[in-house]
């Protein structure tokens, strides 16, 4: 049974800490640094929080046909349209995924998921041990907004932004540690918001 118990500590036992459906957690991280230096992490950072999975369509037709079987041709045609919907907004990712987009802290730019992973596709176990291991979530994070960013008025050589964001079921750390060491000259503070937010 999905979400069950059981399968929640297969999960922990497989070295994943994630439910298949997460809790999405509210972190606000705030990243300062020399102005330079911020400049040039933001216009990496800066993506469409989309990344290039591989996608199965049989198998995506299959896994929305198996609920609705008893349905018969009408089901299997439902199943076919849905196959559809998802086929052309995955073309649109692929399209654009390696645009500026919007996203102000896009991991996959950041931290790259590499091509041999992307192909497994993002429910694959193995996919799923890779975000675990090297961005401490199972997803990609979602409602990213900068709630600011400025120079500090005295000396105008610093800048500073803050980022809010939900993530799978826990604070990023992995990913977080990670940008501690690829951008040495810049301040990474987070704090999760638990509760209500």
């Amino acid at each position: 049974m999905p979400g069950s118990a059981t399968e929640a500590t297969a999960s922990r036992a497989g070295g994943l800490l994630a439910l298949p459906d997460p809790d999405w957690l509210l972190n606000r991280l705030t990243i300062s640094g020399p102005a330079a230096v911020m400049a040039r992490f933001l216009a990496t950072a800066q993506g469409t929080n989309a990344a290039p999975w591989y996608l199965d369509l049989d198998r995506e037709e299959e896994k929305l046909f198996a609920p609705m079987a008893a349905g018969g041709a009408e089901a299997r045609s439902l199943a076919r349209e849905l196959r559809e919907i998802i086929a052309a907004r995955h073309d649109r990712v692929l399209a654009g995924w390696a645009g500026p987009g919007q996203c102000a802290l896009d991991l996959h730019r950041l931290i790259p998921i590499p091509p041999h992973i992307l192909q497994l596709g993002p429910d694959d176990p193995a996919a799923l041990r890779w975000l675990w291991t090297h961005w401490g979530t199972t997803r990609p994070l979602r409602q990213v907004r900068a709630l600011d960013g400025e120079q500090d008025r005295r000396l105008r050589r610093v800048a500073r932004l803050i980022v809010e964001f939900r993530s799978a079921d826990w604070t990023p750390w992995q990913a977080i540690r990670r940008l501690r060491q690829d951008w040495p000259a810049l301040i990474f503070s987070v704090q999760p918001v638990y509760g209500d937010g």
